[in-house]
């Protein structure tokens, strides 16, 4: 709390005594973000950010080396597109985009440059 206003709120969601869900709330009192433990180690490995009262994006360290390796953006309720780090260089260089009909297509960013193109097994020409 900062006076009346309400900052963070931690929790304990299995009760082993170990924090492992963070809630950050802004000057509005609506909720800015969420930090989650998923080892519930004490750590926050995912952080998902919200506008308004819907999950807009997410970051994770999924291999819990202590670096952000997974994006997530999300249109609506709708998972949008996975962004991940496979090549552990500090960026995303496979993307997985959603279609609203359910359709999934795959992007690789070959150079490093943040150009992502469709993916074909096809060698370039």
């Amino acid at each position: 709390m900062d006076g009346t206003r309400l900052v963070r709120i931690e929790t304990d969601r299995d009760g082993d005594g170990v924090v492992d869900r963070w809630e950050y709330y802004a000057a509005d009192q609506r909720l800015e973000r969420v930090g989650l433990s998923r080892a519930n180690d004490g750590k926050i490995t995912r952080v998902e950010y919200y506008e308004g009262d819907r999950l807009a994006r997410a970051e994770e360290d999924s291999d819990g080396d202590g670096k952000i390796d997974k994006w997530e953006t999300y249109d609506g309720d709708r998972l949008a597109s996975v962004a991940l780090d496979t090549q552990h260089r500090g960026s995303a260089d496979r993307r997985l985009v959603y279609g609203a009909d359910g359709s999934a297509r795959l992007e690789i960013d070959r150079a490093g440059d943040g150009r992502f193109t469709p993916f074909s097994d096809t060698p370039a020409r």
